[in-house]
């Protein structure tokens, strides 16, 4: 269909069999000159139907993603260093394992990816709120926190309930201020606004703007 990057997720599988697997998907993606992004380690949180409890997560051993690497030969790597997915990202004050990603980083050539990045931003929640959401509270990866990881190998860093949250916003929002309005198209346009408004603020503190 045209994807030039693919995602092979078996982090919650045992180390061999997600080796297997991720093999598997370079050698097919090899073919039609696809890069594969691969996860090793398991993030806490809700990502499309798969949970994963917190107390069963577990971080990247910076010896396995050597290994892993190696065997696989994929092309990015995604770790877990403390994040998680979902809105409730931390119980109390967010912390990511920054020695741990350093010495990821050193046992590993290949690009390193951040799942669960979302900032989780207060003005964006607090649109929502206004706009009659009853969504829950919570401390995301700060724009302090992403430079951070940024500056110690993370290449790629993935943003989706950021997103969701400025949907959110925006549609409640747009519908509250005409409600009169029926088409869809419209009713949509100011989450598109505010998905973008959220968007722009993660480029700039990833220090990716005028980069693409």
């Amino acid at each position: 269909m045209g994807y030039s990057s693919v995602m092979i997720d078996g982090s919650s599988l045992p180390f061999e069999e997600n080796v297997a697997k991720t093999k598997l998907v370079v050698a097919l993606a090899r073919r039609k000159k696809v890069s594969v992004e691969a996860e090793l380690g398991a993030l806490a949180g809700i990502e499309d139907f798969v949970s994963v409890a917190s107390q069963d997560a577990h971080l990247t051993n910076p010896a396995q993603a050597k290994e892993f690497v190696r065997a696989t030969k994929c092309d990015s790597l995604a770790i877990a260093i403390g994040t998680s997915h979902g809105s409730m990202k931390f119980k109390g004050k967010p912390h990511l394992d920054f020695k741990r990603l350093f010495d990821i980083k050193k046992a590993v050539s290949v690009p390193l990816v951040l799942h669960g990045a979302s900032e989780i931003d207060e003005k964006m929640l607090t649109r929502a709120y206004k706009a009659g959401s009853t969504l829950k509270a919570s401390h995301g990866v700060s724009d302090e926190l992403l430079r951070k990881a940024i500056k110690l190998g993370i290449c790629k860093v993935n943003t989706d309930t950021d997103l969701r949250i400025a949907f959110t916003a925006g549609i409640r929002e747009g519908i509250m201020s005409n409600t009169s309005v029926w088409d869809p198209r419209e009713i949509l346009k100011p989450a598109l606004s505010a998905m973008q408004e959220a968007a722009t603020k993660r480029i700039k503190a990833c220090g990716s703007r005028n980069k693409a």
